[in-house]
């Protein structure tokens, strides 16, 4: 089968994009920003998912979309969340539908529920994201679930918790930074709630299984092994042996300053990480289970591993073009809390 995979440069794009040609598929990537170490049996194509006529030409010949293009809130987009996330996704589906693509995949956000009132989220679970990210992802499903329903296209939604895994830098690479410098890390509040993460490659293995299966539908997808937020924060310290110690901040005062700092451009964290990081949000996985899937990583163990990664390929070069889940990211106003730590 041929393969489309929109944003394959991306951290997410270049597993399905791996994934698939492992599998003997062939595979078409549509970006902005061409990995030069990826596959060269990979077709590149560079195009902005905003081109209509570009993304036309892309899909002929394809049977099976991988839909990943995002703005991700790390990029602080403003309106272009909506014009990429939303207009973007829309145009995919459009388009898709036009080429007759046998199948769309459409990767969602957990950003739509936005601060569940209760957890773990289930299918009962209201979506009610909080911030201008969320809600631009809520809105490019829901266009591309318009499309799909109207062409009569199946679909499939992937909803995953915060990805970890080799690779993966972004947020994640302060984190690793602070803790292998032996600097305190802070959590706003206690860090007390049950808080999943997940692997990319039990997303990965999930996704094919649900792709095989040709089970349209929505999948909440996350670890069935987690604990606390300040439980994988003090774990991973102790497994890196460093002088560390994770720190309580208090709610409404630092949500407060982060917000402040956000809007002078002094902070790399989003309204999605200072609004919802000190609350519990975990999924219900159970349904996943029932279908076969087997997550291999706890939130310990894929917290490790991207910990390892970082330390072994510190100082690499990264091009600026890069995803945001795929290159540092700058410290900002952040570099004197971690000189004061």
């Amino acid at each position: 089968m041929r393969h489309l995979v929109t944003g394959g440069s991306g951290f997410l794009g270049n597993l399905i994009a791996q994934r698939l040609l492992v599998r003997g598929e062939q595979v078409r990537n549509l970006d902005v920003w061409h990995d030069r170490q990826a596959s060269p049996g990979i077709e590149y194509v560079e195009c902005d998912i905003r081109d209509r006529a570009g993304v036309a030409r892309a899909m002929q010949g394809i049977d099976v979309v991988h839909h990943n293009v995002a703005l991700v809130p790390l990029t602080k987009s403003g309106d272009k969340f909506w014009e990429v996330n939303v207009d973007g996704s829309r145009i995919a589906a459009e388009e898709a539908a036009k080429a007759g693509v046998q199948a769309f995949i459409h990767m969602s956000s957990s950003a739509l529920y936005g601060v569940p009132a209760r957890c773990p989220i289930d299918a009962t679970t209201p979506l009610a994201p909080i911030e201008i990210y969320g809600r631009a992802k809520l809105a490019g499903e829901q266009a591309v679930q318009e499309v799909c329903a109207r062409t009569s296209m199946p679909l499939i939604v992937i909803r995953p918790r915060t990805l970890l895994g080799e690779g993966r830098l972004g947020i994640f690479q302060i984190l690793f930074d602070w803790i292998s410098s032996g600097r305190s890390v802070y959590v706003i509040g206690g860090g007390e709630g049950g808080f999943q993460f997940l692997h990319a490659l039990d997303m990965m293995d999930f996704y094919m299984l649900a792709l095989d299966a040709g089970r349209p539908g929505v999948y909440n997808v996350g670890s069935n092994r987690f604990g606390t937020l300040r439980e994988a924060l003090e774990n991973l310290i102790r497994y890196a042996g460093t002088a560390s110690r994770v720190r309580s901040l208090p709610v409404g005062l630092t949500i407060k300053t982060l917000q402040a700092l956000d809007k002078l451009k002094l902070s790399p964290l989003a309204p999605w990480h200072y609004l919802t990081y000190h609350k519990p949000f975990s999924f219900d996985v159970e349904p996943l289970l029932a279908m076969g899937w087997q997550p291999r990583y706890s939130n310990d163990e894929m917290m490790r591993e991207s910990y390892d990664w970082f330390l072994a390929h510190r100082g690499e070069k990264v091009g600026e073009d890069a995803s945001a889940h795929r290159k540092p990211v700058r410290e900002g106003l952040l570099w004197l809390l971690k000189q004061l730590s």
